[in-house]
């Protein structure tokens, strides 16, 4: 790795450029940076109220960090005469580049460079909050930090748009990534959450190129108390259709980067607003969020909001205890229902030491808390009379030891001045209610397994070819998968006689096709293939024993990925699996309990469960299953893609009946 201590943590600042780098100049002034900053330009006498040098060979001596805001091809030379004079690294500005169709030129900044860190290039810059050294050549809504947490983006627009925000959040760092062309985001996140003064990291990702270093990056983070949270951009599925399999149809990009994400301990959300307040709640209690939460308002009406809001989240709201009933019942009297959420009605508004004593009750029971509370806006009105009530959530955190949320409806019912005054006591406000639900249920992502690591992507030569399903079966066979008693060959006639050994009824079905039963290649329920008539476009026959006694139709594929290496896809399938859209998506390896709990995790699980007095499922003989695919594509590189859809699953064993397998022919 890297050293970039230096150019994250600069003492002294070059500057390169015209207006870009007054804008540079400007903003380390207006931050209050302490160190040196030394404008760099052949012909100006002056950048910003600040005296030039007319080269960086005039410099006083190698700067720390150098924001470099000429063109590109000008770019090329500064970078190489900072490398050789021992700058501590440089931000990019230019673009022009890869994204431009100019890698060539992109691989020759990176040789330029050598061992110098570069941000870049396209990128917009870096600005350190803590000690106030910015080379960022805009504006900014930041504020000076004693500690807070990182923000790395992959957009510009965004990453600004995040330090404009009004809600409390302190952030330590902002950085862009731009081209990514020698740091990458697991190297630059790294050195970032290295600073102890960096709480959480929180990332907005358009693309990862770097999986196996992020997870354990990842990891590393959890272990040292940090959490990370993070937007992946592009995740929508436009190339459905004409995916070749149900598994590239319903694993496409967007479930194989959020597995990634869970897999990996990093908490995802969908966006700005949620990351923000999730970074809120990791900056203050760290990951390892517990998922027992409580509810409380002085309104039925917020109280049912927040039921409603929160199921499709999943959010675990307990009722309380018996003890916890008798106290709450005897501070609120017989007219208030116990219940959470609790509404706790007005009889104790304003009175501080009762509501404290409900708010520490009712906390005390459980992981977190929400209070919802919505202050009357301080320039028409007086809020005043809502202290007592925000006082003792401060209380109830404190004497609980548990995190006490503050929870507005509307995100604009907190102004800044009061949000900041409460992160600093410890207690974090959540701006709007439902950004609120989805970041605590983001932070409840459970650390990943220890050690994990995605494999590495699989480059091809050449495009893999469908095999015919006989051979697909073969393969699956030989892996000790189960599939029907059945024979194969070229045309019908030579199909009758090998058939004849079979007991019906039979599948008859056309091979060479990834979809049998669209291009009309399925024919069930035969007693014989005698008389039946060839089928356009088939390669060959197979005819096959139907399996019978089964509780449920299952799809299980495997599937290489060019960015987390391979997928795992489990969920009911059939003809219908598009239709039902019940899957879940894991990226390999795998373990058999972690096949299970996906498995679990299921809408229809009930199904495979014994719902309604049902026979169970062989729940075993599936994550057998699974595991046989995953052996498969660990123990060869050439296969691509291996799906059995339906596996026929019994009260005993499961039976692959239809198989469809990609592979790079030698």
């Amino acid at each position: 790795m890297r050293d970039l201590s230096r150019l994250l943590r600069p003492r002294s600042i070059a500057v390169l450029g015209s207006g870009w780098a007054a804008n540079v100049v400007e903003q380390c002034r207006q931050m209050g940076f302490d160190g040196k900053v030394w404008p760099v330009h052949p012909k100006r006498s002056e950048i910003a109220g600040m005296p030039c040098y007319p080269s960086l060979a005039d410099l006083p001596a190698p700067p720390d960090a150098t924001f470099i805001g000429v063109n590109r091809h000008a770019t090329l030379n500064v970078v190489a005469e900072l490398s050789a004079m021992g700058g501590g690294g440089a931000i990019c500005f230019a673009s022009g580049w890869r994204e431009a169709g100019e890698a060539g030129l992109q691989e020759q900044l990176v040789a330029q460079a050598g061992s110098m860190p570069i941000l870049g290039p396209n990128c917009y810059g870096l600005i350190n909050y803590l000690d106030g050294a910015l080379l960022w050549p805009d504006q900014h809504g930041g504020r000076r930090v004693d500690r807070g947490v990182a923000l790395i983006s992959q957009s510009s627009n965004i990453v600004i748009n995040l330090t404009m925000q009004a809600r409390g959040l302190p952030v330590a760092y902002v950085a862009c990534l731009g081209n990514a062309a020698q740091v990458g985001l697991a190297e630059l996140a790294g050195a970032l959450l290295a600073d102890e003064r960096v709480s959480a990291l929180g990332l907005y990702i358009e693309g990862l190129a770097d999986a196996p270093e992020f997870a354990a990056l990842a990891e590393a983070a959890h272990a040292a108390g940090k959490g990370i949270v993070a937007i992946k951009a592009g995740k929508t599925e436009a190339a459905r259709s004409a995916a070749a399999s149900h598994t590239a149809s319903l694993a496409g990009a967007g479930a194989a980067s959020s597995a990634y994400l869970r897999q990996a301990g990093i908490a995802e959300v969908d966006s700005p607003s949620e990351l923000l307040e999730a970074l809120k709640i990791l900056h203050l209690h760290g990951p390892g969020f517990g998922r027992r939460l409580c509810s409380l308002s002085c309104s039925g009406g917020e109280a049912g909001l927040v039921a409603d809001l929160a199921a499709p989240f999943g959010l675990d709201f307990p009722p309380p205890s018996d003890e916890q009933r008798a106290r709450l019942a005897s501070v609120l009297g017989q007219l208030v229902t116990i219940a959470n959420p609790l509404d706790y009605h007005t009889f104790i508004w304003g009175d501080g030491p009762r509501t404290t004593d409900v708010f520490t009750t009712m906390l005390s029971g459980y992981d977190a808390g929400m209070f919802i509370i919505d202050p009357p806006r301080p320039d028409r009105c007086d809020p005043s009379s809502f202290e007592p009530a925000i006082q003792a959530i401060i209380a109830a955190g404190r004497a609980t030891g548990k995190p006490a949320f503050p929870v507005a409806s509307l995100p604009e019912n907190f102004d800044e001045a009061r949000a900041i005054s409460l992160m600093d006591q410890g207690i974090a406000p959540l701006m709007g209610l439902e950004s609120a639900l989805a970041a605590l249920r983001a932070v409840q992502v459970n650390p990943g397994r220890a050690g994990w690591r995605p494999w590495p992507p699989v480059v091809r030569s050449r495009p893999p070819g469908l095999l015919p399903e006989d051979a697909a079966k073969a393969m699956l066979a030989s892996a000790g998968i189960a599939v029907p008693r059945g024979v194969s060959a070229p045309g019908l006639s030579a199909l009758q006689c090998l058939a004849a050994g079979l007991s019906p009824p039979l599948a008859l079905k056309g091979l060479g096709f990834a979809h049998k039963t669209e291009a009309g290649a399925v024919r069930l329920g035969l007693s014989s293939v005698e008389g039946q008539d060839e089928m356009a476009g088939a390669t060959g026959y197979l005819a096959e024993e139907m399996i019978t006694g089964t509780l449920a139709e299952l799809l299980i594929g495997t599937r290489r990925d060019p960015v987390y290496g391979a997928t795992l896809t489990l969920g009911f399938g059939g003809v219908t699996a598009e239709l039902l859209d019940d899957t879940v998506t894991l990226v390999l390896p795998v373990t058999g309990t972690e096949i299970e709990a996906g498995l679990r995790s299921l809408r229809l699980w009930p199904l495979l469960d014994g719902y309604r007095g049902r026979a169970r499922a062989d729940v075993a003989a599936v994550v057998q299953v699974a595991l046989g695919l995953q052996a498969m594509l660990a123990g060869d590189a050439a296969l691509e893609e291996v799906e059995i859809n339906p596996l026929m699953v019994r009260a005993s064993g499961a039976v692959a009946v239809d198989a469809v397998i990609w592979r790079e022919e030698p």
